[in-house]
């Protein structure tokens, strides 16, 4: 890491550590998980066979009852309708008892019975093998009112002590049935039998069943937490590794966002903390600190010269000698192309930052060498001081930039401190912006077209869109009003876009309307030109608008096009599969070449208008002119001649063979509505 890469990386946090494992997660979980459904399915069980239980004995207490009533019940129904009213002593002295009694043990003798209770239908005991309950009233006990509303009621108990036939016996389950007896089956209820069967032997069995199938259960159950243990082990192993990587991908790429891929210095996100941090130390140490915005003089022109490969090489190159003029704890950033700012955080006073700036000045400025070539670029420096001329990133960035605006509006290639003053210009440009923003958004522009003739029959056989900006305040302005700035703007490719797509559904609506012959001149901006997806635009357009893609010719500088780097030549065979016509506006105004104008898809070349306006006074213009038509002539290249505003132009140009002419002498832009019954007359 350099050492000015330091105070970015201050601001960077720390990729937190993995604490989730999955192989603790899955013990702590599953071990408990085991322990509920363990204890879950045992607890169900006990309940289930109970209730299975009690419903087996109630149902078999009932057989009981059942059998009973149909061969001793006969014998004793007098003496139980008779109990009514009866006192206990009169009950015990009736010798129905003890005849009773004996056909009970012997009905039931041998049986899990422990103990047998009569009631007649007002709830009295009228027989129990327990003779001492006999008497006893049980009219409002819930099981006796169920068994005489004809229900069997029944439930499991466990009593320290119970007297049954064979004397009183301890600690046993017994289970209990209210049954209704009837002399028929479907007679009304005369009694309630109260019976009694001990279940302890079978619900010790069940519990041994119950530990048993616990036991079974819980090996089962341990044998697949092993293996999932295994299973888990392994994917948790996976999972660290992975998280490794993760970890590692998520720092690269925290680092990818706060550093600029190109030169690796912090970029444009990195700055505000490290600004922000920088002015909190300068407070508080009454020590200032400045902010430089440099700005690279030309490199836009040395960019399209030698191509964008070369151009990154030069940027990296420009970054790693302004590094090396500053001190080990400055901080240089790269805010976007050719840009950069450098934060000196201490500096002891304003002409130190001045000499740190003319120290990048002339390293700047001399030759770099790349691919073999020599060439040469400059810095402009904005400075602004802290926390004097500002306290927050955007207020000092805005001051340092306006430093820089003023500094390069005086002479390019120098240095200079922000003033107040200095704002003015700056908030002008900034308002400009934010207006054009609001003039697309609010579809303040508008398109004229200026008509192109014939240069033999001065008939109209095109038109070229230009673009004008109905301004709420100050009117119709046209572009040099307003173009340079949005040049500068992302803005321009939306703008360029919006032109293209409104031309084109003109063009097609004057087609439809029997100007098939015309056809459509747009310009094209270079950053429009140099979006990735420029032809893609072109063909939506293409596509939406239903125009035959030959009626539509693009104009680009020849700027543009010299040299031809990867991406223009892509762009190109795009456009020519299209179909669309490319023309290369302002030619003879710059370094021409015939042998680009061979390779290149060109269908018109239009004469700069300098060379129309000189024609006339000038042998030599008037020979190059000549020359240009001659060429495309040769080349299968319509010339066109733009500002042609005299007969005697119109004459010369004609006479050499151009194939076009457009200029005030035939018409000035005029609105859609207008060109489109000056072209009908000129048809």
């Amino acid at each position: 890491m350099s050492r000015t890469d330091v105070g970015g990386q201050a601001a960077l946090g720390r990729m937190p550590g993995r604490t989730f494992r999955l192989t603790r997660f899955f013990s702590l979980t599953s071990v408990t998980g085991l322990v509920l459904v363990t204890i879950g399915l045992i607890w169900v069980f006990q309940v289930v066979t109970l209730r299975l239980m009690v419903e087996h004995e109630s149902r078999a207490n009932a057989d009981l009852t059942r059998a009973f009533a149909n061969t001793v019940w006969r014998n004793y129904s007098g003496y139980i309708a008779d109990s009514r009213g009866r006192s206990r002593e009169t009950l015990l002295a009736d010798p129905a008892v003890q005849r009773l009694r004996a056909d009970v043990v012997g009905k039931m003798g041998g049986l899990r019975i422990a103990k047998v209770k009569i009631y007649n239908i007002d709830g009295v005991t009228v027989f129990s093998t327990d003779e001492r309950q006999i008497g006893e009233v049980k009219a409002d006990n819930a099981g006796f009112v169920r068994a005489r509303r004809g229900e069997i009621a029944s439930a499991i108990t466990f009593r320290d002590q119970f007297d049954t036939f064979e004397g009183v016996v301890s600690g046993r389950n017994l289970i209990y049935s209210y049954i209704p007896v009837r002399a028929e089956p479907d007679s009304p209820v005369e009694g309630v039998f109260e019976v009694y069967s001990d279940v302890t032997d079978l619900i010790a069995e069940q519990k041994r069943a119950r530990l048993q199938i616990a036991g079974l259960l819980v090996g089962a159950l341990a044998a697949l937490y092993l293996f999932l243990l295994v299973v888990v082990r392994r994917a948790d192993r996976v999972i660290a590794r992975h998280e490794v990587e993760r970890s590692a991908h998520e720092a690269e790429i925290h680092h990818q966002a706060r550093h600029d891929p190109l030169t690796g210095l912090p970029n444009r996100m990195s700055f505000s903390p490290r600004l922000t941090e920088a002015v909190a130390q300068a407070r508080a140490s009454a020590v200032p600190g400045a902010l430089l915005f440099i700005d690279l003089d030309h490199f836009k022109d040395v960019n399209d010269s030698i191509g964008h490969d070369a151009g990154d090489r030069l940027l990296k190159a420009v970054a790693e000698r302004i590094r090396r003029c500053l001190r080990s704890h400055d901080v240089l950033f790269r805010m976007g192309g050719d840009e950069f700012t450098a934060i000196l955080p201490r500096v002891a006073s304003p002409d130190h930052a001045a000499y740190a700036a003319r120290r990048i000045n002339q390293t700047v400025a001399a030759p770099f060498h790349i691919d073999g070539t020599e060439v040469r670029v400059g810095a402009t420096i904005g400075i602004a001081v802290f926390p004097d001329d500002g306290e927050s990133p955007e207020d000092l960035l805005r001051n340092a930039d306006a430093a820089m605006y003023t500094c390069k509006a005086c002479g390019r290639g120098s240095h200079a401190f922000y003033q107040a003053s200095m704002n003015a210009r700056a908030a002008e440009r900034q308002q400009l912006e934010a207006e054009l923003r609001q003039a697309l958004a609010t579809q303040q522009f508008r398109l004229h077209y200026q008509p192109r003739v014939d240069a033999l029959t001065r008939r109209v056989v095109g038109v070229e869109a230009l673009l004008r900006w109905e301004h709420p305040a100050k009117g119709l302005l046209l572009p040099a009003n307003f173009l340079p700035t949005l040049d500068g703007m992302a803005l321009i490719t939306e703008v360029g876009e919006w032109v293209l797509r409104t031309a084109a559904a003109q063009l097609r609506e004057w087609h439809d309307r029997g100007l098939g012959h015309l056809h459509l001149s747009v310009n094209v901006s270079g950053r429009q030109f140099q979006h990735v997806q420029f032809a893609q635009m072109v063909s939506a357009v293409l596509r939406d608008t239903q125009v035959p893609p030959g009626c539509i010719e693009l104009e680009l500088t020849e700027s543009l096009l010299i040299p031809e780097p990867d991406t223009v030549c892509r762009t190109l065979e795009d456009l020519r599969a299209l179909g669309v016509r490319l023309a290369i506006d302002d030619f003879g105004a710059g370094i021409s070449s015939i042998e680009r104008l061979r390779t290149l898809p060109v269908h018109i070349l239009k004469i700069d208008r300098i060379l129309t306006a000189e024609v006339g006074n000038s042998d030599r213009d008037r020979a190059i002119a000549a020359a240009i038509a001659s060429l495309g002539r040769a080349l299968g290249i319509t010339v066109v001649v733009e500002a042609v505003e005299t007969d005697g132009q119109a004459r010369f140009f004609t006479d050499i063979g151009c194939g076009e002419l457009q200029g005030y002498l035939f018409s000035q832009p005029l609105p859609a509505d207008q060109i489109e019954a000056f072209c009908s007359s000129r048809a």
